[in-house]
């Protein structure tokens, strides 16, 4: 292993494991782990990134020998660039990246495999091949699940008919794109549903899609189906139809399904169902250590998701002990 001339800073320690927020380079960390892996985290400002990094921490205090260092971009691709940049200058055994944006960060993550360091891609991939694995959603398929949900709940294949007001995620993101596609190989099938909006982005935030429903509703007497690229998207849209006392004619989803915000805004009758988009961390850290220890990985990994409607979405707080 690489000699490291750091140390720890504005950190914390969890069941013996040693979490470093922040490193700036040139210092120097301890010397009584084996593997220091690192980890770059677009935003901790949204509820599902946040559960991405109890996640990987969660999976890190299983690992002794990991020293796991999270870096925070706090939103902004030239901080997350910046950050990367720094645990490449730290000689990090792997890095772990979920970009904030593919394009912005493809050239730092090639700058940290012409170092030498494999790196991981979660959640949204960038824009070259050049990584060691990507792990995360597959977000076409998901986004399929939620326009074929879609048809159903508007009248099934053939019959479908409403009118449907669709909130982007960032548009300079993938999973956005994908979020889209997906879910218009199955609306666009049906000349009975109408798309009230234009790509309309609510970069992922429940406050910015509250003002664009506001808006839609100001505009639009009759709205069926509001479909949010993620759960507090879909929720800010609901809290502007009730505000304005419609939120009982029209359905709400989204994606994500996070036991204590989708799950039950779908146990709640706020959000008719919502897709599971499963954290990366976890399997991430796994997948970087195979790698470390000699064993091989596959290029791409793709979690599973699933369908949460009233139904299910009991069962599932009670797992979770939620309910």
């Amino acid at each position: 292993m690489k000699r490291r001339e750091f140390i720890q800073v504005a950190g914390a320690t969890v069941a013996g494991l040693t979490v470093t927020a922040y490193l700036p380079a040139g210092m120097a960390r301890a010397q009584d782990k084996k593997w220091t892996i690192g980890f770059s985290q677009a935003t901790t400002i949204e509820p599902w990134r946040a559960q991405f990094n109890k996640d990987i921490i969660a999976e890190a205090e299983k690992h002794p020998e990991v020293e796991l260092i999270i870096t925070d971009g706090e939103d902004r691709t030239e901080k997350q660039v910046a950050d990367v940049e720094n645990l490449i200058r730290q000689e990090v055994d792997a890095l772990l990246i979920s970009p904030k944006e593919s394009a912005g960060l493809t050239g730092v993550v090639e700058q940290a495999i012409d170092a030498g360091i494999p790196v991981f891609v979660l959640d949204r991939n960038v824009d070259t091949d050049r990584y060691t694995q990507f792990v995360g959603g597959d977000n076409v398929l998901i986004g399929k699940a939620a326009g074929e949900w879609t048809v159903n709940a508007l009248g099934g294949p053939g019959k479908a008919a409403g009118n449907v007001v669709e909130i982007w995620g960032g548009m300079g993101t993938q999973p956005a794109h994908d979020r889209h596609d997906g879910f218009h190989e199955f609306t666009d099938k049906e000349p009975g549903i109408k798309y009230l909006l234009n790509e309309q982005s609510g970069d992922w935030k429940q406050d910015q899609a509250y003002d664009i429903m506001a808006t839609a509703l100001r505009s639009n007497e009759d709205i069926d189906l509001v479909y949010g690229h993620n759960d507090p998207m879909a929720y800010g849209a609901y809290l502007a139809a009730k505000d304005v006392g419609r939120e009982q004619d029209i359905l709400f989803i989204g994606i994500d399904a996070l036991p204590g915000e989708g799950v039950m805004w779908v146990h709640n009758g706020e959000l008719a169902a919502t897709f599971l988009y499963a954290t990366p961390g976890a399997e991430g850290l796994r997948q970087a250590l195979k790698h470390l220890n000699g064993e091989e990985v596959p290029k791409t990994v793709v979690l599973d998701t699933l369908t949460v409607t009233k139904e299910n979405a009991d069962e599932i707080l009670k797992a979770n002990g939620l309910l």
